[in-house]
Order: C-alpha cells, then sequence, then structure tokens
C-alpha cells in the first residue's frame, strides 16, 4: 500500500469517527433539551447548519430522530427498539432479586438466577437462605448445560437445531448419574420443557440436587432460568415436584415483573 493510499485510508477512518461522536452529541443534545432545532443542533456541535442537517437526516433514516409538528427534533422509536433489546438484561438481575431473596428463605434452599451465553449457562446473581449453610457463590461461574438443571431449562426452550448444535459431541460425565445419552437427555428436555420445570439430581455434583423454572421476557421468549438447589438429603425426589409449584410461582412472578402477561403453564 502506498503512503498516499494509506493517508487516505486513515483520513476516511478518521471522518467516519468524527461523525459517529457527532451523531452521539446530536442525540444526547436532544435528549438534554427534550428536542432542539436543526440550528441549536449546529450550535452545540459547532458545525454548519447544512451538516447538522445531514446528521439529523441519516438519524432519521434510522428512526433514531424524528420531526415534529413544530420542525424540533425528537429522539425516536428506533431507540426504544435499542433499549428493549438491553433492558432484559440489565433489569433481570434487579427484578429477579428480590423474588429470589423470599424464594431462598421459603424454600430453605440457595436460589441462582442463570442465561445462555456462549453456549454454557452464566450464573447472575444468588440468594441463600439464612438458615442454611453457605454453599459455593456460583454468581459469575459458567456451568454446563447438560448436567446442571437451569442448563436443562434453557436448552429445553431452545429451537431443535440449535439445542442439537450444542450437544454434538461427547457429553462430559460429572458423575455416575450425569446423562451423557443424547438421546436419553432429549427426552428429558421435552418433559421438563412440557412440565415447566428441569432438575438435576446429583448429575453435577455428588449430593447436590436442583431444579430449576424458566423466565420469559416480554415477547414471551425464554430469557433466564431459576434454579434452587441444596443437598439430596434436604431435596428428595418426593419433595420436588412441590418445590417446583413454588419455583415456578416465583418463575412466573419475575416473568410477569419483566413485561410477560402470558400464562407460562399454557406455554
Amino acid at each position: 500500500m502506498t503512503e498516499r493510499a494509506t493517508t487516505e485510508r486513515s483520513t476516511t477512518a478518521h471522518g467516519a469517527v468524527q461523525s459517529v461522536d457527532r451523531a452521539v452529541k446530536v442525540l444526547e443534545t436532544i435528549a438534554r433539551e427534550d428536542g432542539a432545532s436543526v440550528a441549536a443542533i449546529a450550535r452545540e456541535l459547532e458545525v454548519h447548519a447544512s451538516t447538522a442537517s445531514r446528521l439529523v437526516a441519516s438519524l432519521e433514516r434510522h428512526d433514531l430522530v424524528e420531526r415534529g409538528d413544530d420542525g424540533a427534533v425528537q429522539l425516536g422509536v428506533g431507540l426504544l427498539r435499542l433499549a428493549s433489546a438491553a433492558r432484559p438484561r440489565r433489569d433481570l438481575t434487579a427484578i429477579a432479586g428480590p423474588v429470589c431473596e423470599a424464594l431462598a428463605e421459603e424454600l430453605g434452599e440457595t436460589v441462582n438466577v442463570a442465561v445462555l451465553r456462549g453456549g454454557v449457562a452464566v450464573n447472575l446473581y444468588q440468594a441463600q437462605a439464612r438458615s442454611t449453610v453457605a454453599m459455593h457463590n456460583w454468581v459469575g461461574d459458567r456451568t454446563v448445560l447438560h448436567a446442571t438443571s437451569s442448563g436443562k431449562m434453557l436448552l429445553a426452550h431452545l429451537d431443535p437445531a440449535q439445542r442439537r448444535e450444542l450437544l454434538r459431541g461427547e457429553l462430559e460425565s460429572f458423575t455416575a448419574r450425569t446423562l451423557t445419552d443424547p438421546a436419553a437427555l432429549e427426552r428429558q428436555l421435552d418433559e421438563a420443557r412440557e412440565r415447566g420445570w428441569a432438575q438435576a439430581v446429583e448429575e453435577f455434583e455428588e449430593g447436590l440436587v436442583a431444579l430449576a423454572a424458566p423466565v420469559r421476557g416480554p415477547e414471551g421468549t425464554v430469557i433466564a432460568a431459576v434454579s434452587a438447589a441444596g443437598p439430596a438429603y434436604r431435596l428428595a425426589p418426593e419433595r420436588l415436584p412441590e418445590a417446583a409449584e413454588v419455583l415456578r410461582a416465583a418463575t412466573e412472578e419475575i416473568s410477569r415483573r419483566l413485561g410477560h402477561r402470558g400464562d407460562l403453564r399454557d406455554l
């Protein structure tokens, strides 16, 4: 590449970055002033009115701004779409936290909120009953999908093609009870999806039993799983269905607070 070509590319890149900076400043100005004229935007950016007009027109094409009847530029509906995509992740722990704390006390077990990221379950929040012995803090941990209750619940609601891709290859065995047969796991996932909760009985750790239920966002998509985990001597098989009803009531409440209006039992 010649020196001239390098210089031209650098100049173009600088111009693109400057345009992005100016576009952001336009949005910030409109937000601060609750609407602004093109002339006011030009003064704020210290640019010619024609430059400000081009920036506004570009943002308008993407629905990021819109012009009111009086000609003032307002923030557009496109920003709402962008905000709604980020909001569930931002709001999830804040909204789920109090519900999970109450759930942990009611069940007397440790409660975790997990989401699917990069083919694993990532724990975002943990609540622990005051009466229980402190367990491992799972917040920030990345756990496998096929051997954990949260992972199974997240898998159960994936598109079949996505699920097959994540389960492709040999499944790692953690205990003698870990399900490593893909066909058997698929059957268990189907059952979990139908009844609304998944279980992992000493599949990830000896002596650890967990069950999980789904959390849905405003559109009904499963965005997280809430699990309750405890020692096998407390979470015995006969106790799981009763605990699952309490758990499902909690996840339905979290989903409702996140904006979901459907009945999770009908989905």
